[in-house]
């Protein structure tokens, strides 16, 4: 007897600045994803604005009790969710514990796992405790910051340093400040994504990413990308605007990149992590290898960093979103 097709939605869309990037990580899926094997529907949310795309181009209502919409007056039950949201509420646990309480499985890490990832200050001390070199960081909260003097961040940090939402995606609200009195405005534009804002020591080296997934039967750890651009550093026009060079596999020692593997799959581990991940480190010209931050819903484009790594690997997007959707089951 054909055994009968799961339904698979891919949840897309978001609450923040990354929601259209969201929207394109969810098409490079669908492209990806095996159609024989798989219902496959793309559901898009901003805030309590959830709707499924249906294949005539309309679009359905998500019921938010079950998750499940009406199709040619039908009702149609998910089997399982893709998060490939950017931010809140789908890489900070939230959307997790709503999948939890109507018992859906999905293709990330638990809520606990994607709370204190999408932290970045908590999971930098939470990982420093295992050993893993994080840099230098003060935290400052949104009508704090004049508890937090210049002189203590400069004593702490240093300057050049990086100011950055502590919890939101990477692309918006991140500056290079050079100078102390920059540090002003670089915390009001961070305060403009999160209130909470991490100042992180600058770190000159070589900047690398590397995927990992596992799986009840596998380890599968992608060969490492080297990230290089002429920008200040690895922003928004950077990552989606072509203003980088992305080199797979990277161009640093075979025994550094080893390194780098073998500590991303330790990381997925401390952390019980779930789905495919990835980890952007530093390597300093000493060889020291500083993790800056973990995606834990990491781009899904034709050209994301995770698609070039599989190929890269000689291995298939579509095989490794199977792996994945199929090891909840």
């Amino acid at each position: 007897m054909k055994q009968q097709k799961r339904t698979i939605a891919i949840v897309c869309g978001g609450d923040s600045s990354e929601h259209d990037v969201s929207l394109r990580s969810a098409q490079g899926i669908y492209s990806f994803i095996d159609k024989e094997r798989y219902n496959v529907y793309v559901v898009d949310m901003r805030g309590t604005d959830w709707n499924v795309q249906l294949p005539d181009g309309t679009a359905a209502p998500i019921n938010m009790n079950d998750f499940s919409f009406k199709e040619n007056g039908k009702t149609v039950f998910f089997d399982y969710a893709y998060i490939t949201i950017h931010g809140t509420p789908g890489e900070n646990g939230i959307l997790q514990g709503y999948f939890d309480l109507i018992r859906l499985p999905y293709s990330t890490s638990n809520v606990l796992v994607e709370a204190m990832t999408f932290d970045k200050f908590v999971l930098n001390n939470y990982l420093r405790g295992y050993g893993v070199r994080v840099a230098e960081s003060v935290l400052v909260r949104c009508g704090q910051e004049n508890k937090v003097s210049k002189k203590d961040i400069i004593d702490k940090v240093g300057m050049p340093c990086f100011v950055k939402p502590a919890n939101d995606g990477s692309s918006f609200g991140v500056s290079k400040v050079n100078k102390p009195d920059q540090l002003a405005a670089a915390l009001r534009v961070a305060m403009m994504e999160s209130d909470e804002v991490m100042i992180e020591s600058f770190l000159a080296g070589t900047e690398i990413t590397v995927g990992c997934y596992k799986t009840k039967d596998k380890q599968v750890v992608f060969p490492v990308t080297e990230v290089v651009t002429k920008n200040e550093f690895f922003d928004y026009d950077a990552k989606y605007n072509g203003q980088v060079e992305e080199i797979t596999p990277a161009r640093i020692p075979a025994e550094q990149a080893e390194r780098a593997q073998k500590l991303t799959s330790a990381i997925y581990d401390i952390l019980h992590c779930n789905g495919i991940i990835r980890i952007d480190y530093i390597i300093s010209p000493e060889g020291d290898i500083t993790m800056l931050e973990i995606n834990t819903t990491p781009g899904m484009t034709a050209t994301s960093f995770i698609p070039q790594q599989v190929r890269a690997a000689g291995l298939s997007m579509t095989d490794v979103l199977t792996d994945i959707i199929e090891n909840q089951f």
